[in-house]
């Protein structure tokens, strides 16, 4: 099993996350209305979400403070049945932890109740117009995306017959001509010379293309080219999750090549395996149709079925039965 990078926590740019981000990208992407704010950025170390409804009851045992503190209404009404002064004391207690931030959902008016206690401690105060489950989710989503381990990588990306393949190999060997022949075949580009891949919940890859470069493919001898352009948008796509890596290689005659497909490699991105083909290069190969066919394959295995195995069964079958026949000959 070739190994490509460890599983290390990285951003974007192949750095390492350090759980902090501005406050009005954080508002943005959730569509979050800023009410008091005491720093530009927020901590977000701990991928955890908190209903701090016991803890404002009083009951603090096993609180983790640094999660995101998210109320609606039924935290609301039970606030708002407590004699003011002892409700009061009790946001008053709550503020004293150091949470990443605090947001009242449902649009409520009742966020007034926590400002001067954001204030005082300087907290991170923020309201939102979704149902509290809604804003859970996409909170949750939004913190695997940006905690992500995450690296970029050489090579070009496509989805072939639903699979989603990662195209190696050396500068120079045909990565990009033979992508261009996969979408003219009605298939889609995701990325091309730099793939950014970033594992999700600890068991997918999803690759997607650098802003700058989303649709553009460079050929050599034409230059840079817009797929979504010339082939329309069925030729591109943002984003998909990687089964599967072809690795081009120049054809070498000495080189032991797999005849059968029965060596399976692995490739490790981020701590997961990806299963791994080589193809060795020579003119008047049709890549483009090998590449289809390796991704055809690779989803059938996934459904149990491996044809070389299937073959050299039936091989080792007839070869029983020979034997048997010249045994009772």
């Amino acid at each position: 099993m070739s190994k490509l990078i460890s599983n290390k926590s990285l951003n974007r740019y192949g750095e390492k996350m350090n759980g902090k981000v501005t406050i009005d990208d954080f508002c943005r992407e959730l569509n979050l209305e800023k009410i008091y704010c005491d720093s530009d950025e927020i901590d977000l170390t701990d991928c955890g979400i908190n209903r701090p409804g016991i803890q404002l009851h009083g009951y603090y045992k096993h609180f983790d403070a640094n999660r995101i503190q998210v109320i609606g209404k039924v935290e609301i009404s039970y606030l708002l049945d407590l004699d003011p002064e002892v409700r009061k004391q009790k946001i008053d207690d709550f503020f004293a932890f150091e949470f990443p931030c605090f947001i009242v959902c449902w649009n409520l008016d009742e966020v007034d109740l926590f400002l001067e206690a954001a204030k005082k401690y300087g907290r991170t105060l923020l309201r939102s117009s979704e149902h509290t489950t809604s804003l859970f989710y996409h909170l949750i989503d939004y913190i695997d995306r940006i905690s992500a381990p995450m690296v970029s990588l050489h090579g070009v990306l496509v989805e072939v017959f639903g699979v989603g393949v990662l195209i190696t190999g050396p500068s120079g060997i045909g990565k990009s001509e033979t992508a261009l022949e996969i979408v003219k075949r009605g298939h889609c580009l995701i990325a091309d010379d730099v793939v950014e891949v970033t594992r999700i919940r600890d068991s997918h890859l999803m690759g997607t293309a650098p802003v700058l470069l989303q649709h553009f493919m460079e050929i050599r001898g034409i230059g840079i080219i817009d797929i979504k352009t010339l082939y329309g948008a069925r030729g591109v796509k943002q984003v998909v999750e990687i089964d599967m890596v072809i690795r081009l290689e120049n054809w070498d005659e000495r080189s032991p090549y797999d005849r059968l497909g029965l060596d399976e490699t692995k490739l490790d991105i981020l701590g997961l395996e990806i299963p791994e083909v080589m193809i060795p290069v020579s003119g008047g190969r049709n890549l483009a149709c090998i590449i289809e066919t390796a991704a055809i394959n690779n989803r059938t295995k996934q459904y149990g079925y491996h044809s070389a195995q299937v073959f050299c069964d039936r091989v080792a079958h007839q070869n029983e039965l020979e034997a048997e026949n010249r045994k009772n000959k």
